[in-house]
């Protein structure tokens, strides 16, 4: 549905409503709230309106249906395809105000916390009453509760907890006919009908506004050992990752970077090689333990991995830390080529390294001056596919990639949802009767179609 109408009015009423604080016109402040990080997304500036609490936003909602206004949601606007860029004009609502973490459960390990709220801001919360958040990746200080649930977020810790869903108990939302649904269980079991929370986790902001969530806490870990190892060839550290799976519990992370990523992150910020050889394919592998030495148990489950040339093992804070920046770096690094497109795929673990082994010949196939960097979450078949070089409107390269994906048996999203950027393959994934089913749902909590316009599903 194509939305239209006055967000010149609807700033006039939010401000009647609200405050002059509440909505924000200026360029000089607005214009962040346009660009993507990856850079490939620039709408022109749109006004940001911005509520302080889940009543303010349900009035903005009313206000903006009345209006017949689009209206993008933002936390802290760490998406990578175009799903919260206000390309179809439009309101941003900014709700990184509903700031706040309550409801702290020490006994049942919950917390209930603002769409707002930062992840590392629900893990620092977490860990003081003697917990852990499960969820966790790169951009934790910036990335807030609402945009995880909004796509679903994985992340790092996948392999261990699973994705946002998985920590999910209930949310408070506006949906997009401005009625607030409020279901915040202080209690894990809960078999009381539709479980609005799910669906409103990965609907991308189609249906509403997430405005706080009841979130499921862990166990935290115990003592931590970290290894970055070398492998003689991509195949064999994606074996590798697979066996480590299957052989401890205590696995918290297995990631893949390869020899170009490396090499870029080493050049781009400066950093000394982390291993003596130089190989094609390295996991960056992690587990915790609350028996024994942890980097006893990662040395042993290390050599009994094939093909491994090398490994780097680390128990100390700042030494683990600088074998992850190996590893988290790649996004800030490949981000100084220029806008890249952001192909974030999962894979069946028996064809992902074939997969990522002719990806670069795919996307030479229709781009011969790009480049293509590889790298993800080995345990859970998700790799990051980031091609630079591109023009933004090129479409031909996910076009022969995520055909690929596809063939394979795999998923055109692992994370960061469809967007803008995947929409038009959106049947790729999902048959005719799931989009009619999902349109179907959309229509009935926003039918005004005013709920972040132009993502998800094909124009």
């Amino acid at each position: 549905m194509t939305v239209t109408g006055a967000p010149a009015a609807l700033v006039a009423e939010v401000r009647d409503l609200l405050g002059p604080a509440a909505a924000v016109t200026d360029p000089g402040i607005t214009a962040a709230h346009a660009i993507e990080p990856t850079g490939r997304f620039r709408p022109d500036p749109v006004p940001v309106l911005r509520p302080a609490s889940t009543a303010e936003v349900a009035e903005v909602v009313r206000a903006a249906r009345r209006h017949g206004v689009g209206i993008v949601a933002q936390g802290g606007n760490t998406g990578l395809v175009g799903g919260a860029s206000p390309c179809d004009g439009g309101v941003v609502v900014d709700l990184r105000g509903l700031d706040a973490v309550t409801d702290i459960d020490e006994r049942a390990g919950q917390l209930t916390a603002g769409a707002g709220v930062t992840i590392a801001s629900v893990q620092a919360a977490s860990l003081e009453v003697g917990w852990a958040y499960g969820v966790d990746w790169a951009a934790r200080g910036t990335a807030t509760v609402g945009g995880s649930v909004a796509t679903d977020a994985g992340g790092l810790r996948f392999v261990r907890h699973g994705g946002t869903r998985r920590q999910l108990l209930g949310v408070e939302a506006v949906l997009g006919t401005g009625q607030i649904v409020s279901h915040l269980p202080r209690v894990e079991k809960d078999n009381t009908g539709y479980d609005l929370a799910a669906v409103l986790c990965g609907s991308e902001g189609t249906l509403g506004l997430v405005t706080s969530a009841r979130l499921r806490l862990v166990a935290p870990r115990g003592q931590v050992a970290t290894a970055l190892v070398a492998f003689t060839h991509g195949h064999m550290a994606v074996e590798g990752a697979a066996l480590l799976r299957r052989s401890t519990r205590e696995l918290e992370a297995a990631e893949l970077i390869t020899a170009e990523g490396l090499d870029l992150v080493c050049s781009t910020f400066g950093l000394p090689r982390p291993l003596a050889v130089e190989a094609p394919a390295l996991l960056l592998v992690e587990v915790s333990s609350t028996s024994g030495r942890p980097e006893d148990l990662l040395t042993e489950l290390v050599s009994g991995l094939t093909g491994v040339l090398d490994a780097a093992v680390a128990v100390d804070g700042p030494r683990r830390q600088d074998l992850w920046r190996y590893r988290e770096a790649h996004t800030d690094a490949i981000a100084r080529l220029g806008p890249a497109h952001k192909l974030d795929v999962t894979l069946p673990v028996t064809e992902l390294a074939t997969f990522i082994d002719e990806a670069p010949a795919l996307v030479a196939s229709v781009a011969p001056d790009a480049e293509v960097w590889c790298f993800g979450h080995a345990a859970d078949g998700n790799v990051h596919v980031n091609v630079t070089g591109l023009d933004p409107e090129d479409e031909n390269v996910a076009e022969v990639v995520l055909d690929a994906v596809a063939v394979r048996g795999g998923s055109i999203s692992a994370e960061h949802g469809i967007g803008r950027a995947k929409k038009r393959w959106l049947h790729l994934a999902r048959g005719a009767a799931d989009v009619s089913a999902m349109r179907a749902i959309r229509s009935a909590l926003d039918p005004d179609g005013i709920c972040n316009p132009g993502v998800l599903f094909p124009d």
